[in-house]
């Protein structure tokens, strides 16, 4: 059963065209990646399929040295890992689309969101399944390689040029899931004004990412990219439940505490990434060998520190900049609102006024009644009184 495209019209469009690569890039993207499953099978295919789906580069120890076979192989980086990305890259194409059509666009229909907000929700519930998943992959690696409970182990080894196949299969994915942004701001018809923020954030990830994996930083770099999954999940979950929550009554409070962990995983990472490069590093034999992957030289343990302080910092103005435009946004409302309400304190002091001078008048112009009556006779006032009491039918000008 072939995966539906997103529908944009009622009309068929003309094959290989735009919009014909658009509303079916799922099906096509799915074709290719069956291709490779497919060469499996085949004893010719197996060798050039088996180079694009599994992971390489792996190496035996000694089975004499090791009590258990499975930590006997562990994997290094290699030219096949362009392969392994590739391929990952098209699933991670057709598992955008699933996530899109069965997930997003039924929950999207029934919220009513008009097209900003919709692009947002669709951007922040892809980017939301993605950092959830990778916190739990990554968190269990972490806990398995025993890397925070024993932070020095992030750095005595160094080179960490040898990988257990989770760690490996991790950064591939990762490297694949970045990738495939590029070619998602395409089949999402990603409006101009929002493409350079996209490109932007996931050219970063990769770069930090493939930085990591290279150097053979990868123990640190999994580290850091837990912390910051879990702030930027946290953010985009807030986001979520702002475009849910019409009255904004549960938002605030989930992006409060989306900011607060925000700021503690930014001096979390500034700190992490100074114990490793600044310190820890230096410990060790400095050297440069390509070949053996050590890239222990002063000039690298700097750039790298810098780097992840510098993003560190840009991400906090950001925030910061973030929230001082809304301040000046909604200054200009509470400004309204309060002049609203001061004119509405007039109007109702105005009306009470009014009303006071007209109670007072009454009472005045009855009190000159009165006293108009008591200057007259005694048989006059008696003829006044009766007659109003009878009513104006009885006054002479009524007959």
């Amino acid at each position: 059963m072939g995966l539906k495209g997103r529908k944009s019209s009622s009309k068929n469009p003309p094959i290989l065209s735009h919009e014909f690569v658009i509303q079916n890039h799922a099906d096509i993207v799915s074709c290719i990646a069956m291709v490779f499953v497919i060469g499996l099978m085949f004893q010719v295919t197996s060798p050039i399929a088996y180079m694009f789906i599994a992971v390489h580069h792996n190496v035996t120890a000694d089975q004499h040295e090791v009590t258990d076979i499975r930590e006997s192989v562990h994997y290094t980086y290699g030219w096949k890992d362009f392969c392994a990305v590739f391929f990952y890259f098209l699933i991670c194409i057709v598992m955008h689309a699933i996530i899109q059509e069965y997930v997003l666009d039924k929950i999207s229909r029934k919220m009513h969101l008009s097209k900003a907000k919709h692009s947002k929700f669709n951007e922040s519930g892809q980017l939301l399944i993605f950092f959830l998943v990778s916190i739990l992959w990554g968190g269990d690696v972490i806990f398995r390689e025993n890397l925070l409970l024993n932070v020095p182990s992030l750095w005595e080894g160094y080179p960490h040029t040898l990988m257990p196949f989770m760690l490996k299969f991790f950064y591939v994915v990762q490297l694949a899931y970045w990738t495939h942004c590029f070619p998602e701001l395409y089949f999402q018809k990603v409006k101009r004004e929002e493409m350079a923020s996209r490109v932007r954030y996931a050219a970063l990830h990769l770069t930090f990412i493939a930085a990591a994996y290279l150097l053979n930083f990868n123990r640190v770099g999994i580290c850091l990219l837990v912390f910051h999954y879990v702030s930027e999940a946290l953010f985009h979950a807030a986001r979520l439940v702002y475009f849910a929550d019409k009255a904004e009554n549960g938002s605030k409070g989930v992006f409060m505490v989306a900011n607060g962990v925000f700021i503690l995983v930014r001096l979390a990472s500034i700190v992490l990434s100074v114990l490793t490069f600044w310190y820890g590093l230096a410990l060790g034999a400095p050297g440069l060998d390509v070949s053996a992957g050590n890239f222990n030289t002063q000039l690298v343990r700097i750039n790298a520190l810098a780097a992840v302080c510098l993003l560190q910092a840009w991400l906090m103005w950001n925030l910061i900049t973030l929230h001082l435009r809304r301040m000046r946004e909604q200054a200009p409302k509470n400004s309204n609102a309060t002049a609203a309400s001061m004119n509405a304190r007039k109007q109702r002091q105005d009306r009470k006024k009014e009303a006071q001078l007209k109670k007072k008048k009454d009472a005045d112009s009855k009190r000159g009644a009165y006293d108009d009556v008591n200057e007259l006779p005694e048989v006059d006032q008696n003829t006044k009184k009766n007659l109003r009491a009878r009513g104006p039918a009885a006054s002479p000008k009524a007959k």
